[in-house]
């Protein structure tokens, strides 16, 4: 069955109790990092219980950071009254990383061009291990509401640009991110094991280029084009996603290989 994924997994490793005890880490900010933090897997408002369940801090401590959050525009009242969510004063940071990222901001007018050419849906992901995180998002005539979310992210083992970043990588990294997944199928086509998924990698390595199918949606075709730093390291990935109703792989791969490959190269520093 489908899985309905707010975002994919990150991969982050917890904290060591060696870290934490550094005198320049502060806990006080983590604590309140992880109550912004807690709303990454619902799709309702919390409570200030949900909270302190979802955080492993007692409820009196939530219920400060709570409201010290809410006074600073980080969380508020969700509009029925049913309990928190997050505050308007969140996009102002969303706003700082992308204007601030040089490669959102070279890459933009690149992937406004190519969907131009193309007349597809656009997407450029940034690189976060386990997955890949849309930081631009450039729509066509089929919209729904997660396709045109920035920050939504899907996992690095079964999109396309997923694949071609791993086939940039050396191929003992690209199997510990593959065995480290939850490779639970999104599809009934859904590839599942890090050898099945290694072979498109090895595919993607030898192309330039990574072409999955029914992977994340069925019907949907997605080529995945690798974009490099000036180090020659995988960093993010253009996806060009269409409908297998309208195209054929051979079709699709003819017309959108040669444009997204020249944005790659466009976007990439290396």
């Amino acid at each position: 069955m489908p899985r309905n994924t707010i975002r994919a997994e990150s991969g982050v490793r917890d904290l060591t109790d060696a870290e934490r005890a550094d005198p320049l880490f502060v806990q006080s900010v983590e604590r309140a990092m992880k109550v912004l933090s807690a709303f990454h897997e619902t799709e309702r408002p919390l409570s200030l219980s949900d909270i302190s369940e979802r955080i492993k801090v007692d409820r009196s401590a939530v219920q400060r950071m709570v409201h010290t959050l809410r006074a600073l525009g980080y969380l508020r009242r969700d509009a029925n009254g049913q309990g928190i969510v997050p505050g308007l004063r969140l996009l102002d940071h969303t706003l700082d990383m992308l204007r601030l990222d040089p490669l959102v901001r070279r890459a933009t007018p690149v992937l406004q061009e190519l969907r131009g050419s193309v007349k597809e849906r656009v997407d450029l992901s940034l690189f976060d291990d386990l997955r890949v995180i849309y930081a631009v998002r450039l729509q066509t005539k089929r919209q729904t509401f997660n396709t045109t979310l920035v920050g939504h992210s899907v996992p690095t083992f079964c999109s396309s640009g997923g694949w071609a970043i791993l086939s940039r990588l050396p191929e003992d990294q690209a199997r510990d991110i593959l065995e480290r997944s939850d490779r639970r199928p999104f599809t009934p086509h859904t590839l599942g094991t890090p050898d099945e998924i290694l072979e498109q990698v090895r595919t993607a390595r030898a192309e330039g280029y990574a072409l999955a199918c029914n992977q994340i949606l069925i019907g949907e075709i997605a080529a995945g084009f690798p974009v490099m730093d000036a180090d020659g390291r995988p960093v993010a990935a253009i996806h060009v996603a269409g409908s297998l109703s309208e195209w054929s792989a051979d079709e699709f791969i003819s017309f959108v290989v040669p444009h997204a490959e020249a944005a790659a190269r466009a976007i990439s520093l290396y």
